[in-house]
């Protein structure tokens, strides 16, 4: 028996199972275009007949959790572990559990958050959940690919964990393009701006007096925002000069538009003399 088989040989998938091989491991590898397998072969890993291969451990890294109902299909997955890395909704993965629960399998959720390039480095992390005895039996093999990160049974949980970071991660570098998009209008090169903004992501997450990550979730779970510093309309009237400048300039507005909409709305439900965090109420309650 192999120690894991890897299903799904995209850039993700087929850089997972060489890092397995890497690491020592025994690799097998299923593909629904088969001769995306010939380069992992090629290097020591066996090619399964069928995607449930012969490991009790199958990891998945597909586009999604259709992809994963199309390539078992019918077939049953008796004692099998299957910890699927493909995106999708937490509901999606709650249901995807129960599939493969009836099938006689057990499913793990991942959100691995690292690019294919990162993957085994130092650094990287997944987060994972399900059973919790059943992400121990195998964290050692899966510590190949990153740091465990377990968050709960929960299936939906992982994919959760993964979709706040990228909301960070999307929105903070859509809004370090229009930044550079801006000055650019300026003749402002990239390169000049980006100290200056680099300078900004390590305040938002460090301890000092910008650290507002920190800061703003002490007051989420406090449940209070204070505001004598820097009341939500001032930042919401700042932002509406953003938004104009953006517009002057000919540029593209829609998200910070957007953003610039829901900062109103929250001064307009009362909040505007609280802190910026007053904000989350808005979005709890569209």
């Amino acid at each position: 028996m192999t120690d894991v088989t890897v299903i799904g040989l995209g850039p993700m998938g087929a850089t997972m199972a060489e890092t397995f091989l890497k690491a020592g491991h025994d690799v097998t590898v299923w593909n629904r275009t088969a001769s995306k397998a010939e380069p992992l072969v090629a290097k020591g890993a066996a090619l399964a007949a069928t995607p449930v291969g012969p490991s009790e451990l199958l990891v998945v890294s597909q586009i999604g959790y259709q992809a994963m109902y199309d390539s078992f299909g019918e077939l049953r997955l008796d004692g099998k572990v299957v910890v699927n890395l493909s995106s999708g909704t937490p509901e999606e993965l709650r249901a995807a559990a129960r599939w493969v629960a009836g099938r006689g399998g057990v499913l793990v959720t991942g959100g691995i958050m690292v690019p294919p390039p990162g993957i085994g480095q130092p650094g990287a992390y997944t987060f994972y959940s399900g059973p919790q005895e059943v992400v121990e039996r195998h964290a050692e093999t899966l510590k190949a690919l990153s740091e465990v990160h377990y968050m709960g049974a929960d299936e939906g949980l992982a994919m959760l964990y993964y979709q706040a970071q990228l909301l960070v991660f999307w929105s903070s570098l859509t809004s370090y393009m229009h930044a550079v998009a801006l000055l650019g209008t300026a003749g402002v090169k990239p390169t000049t701006f980006m100290p200056y903004a680099q300078e900004t992501f390590a305040g938002l997450g460090g301890d000092g007096p910008m650290g507002f990550a920190k800061i703003l979730a002490e007051e989420f779970e406090a449940g209070v925002y204070p505001g004598d510093l820097n009341t939500l309309h001032m930042q919401a009237v700042g932002l509406g000069h953003a938004v104009h400048a953006l517009a002057d300039a000919g540029l593209e507005t829609t998200v910070p538009g957007a953003l610039k909409a829901l900062f109103e709305r929250a001064d307009a439900e009362g909040r505007g003399q609280e802190g910026l965090g007053t904000v989350i109420e808005s979005i709890r309650k569209p």
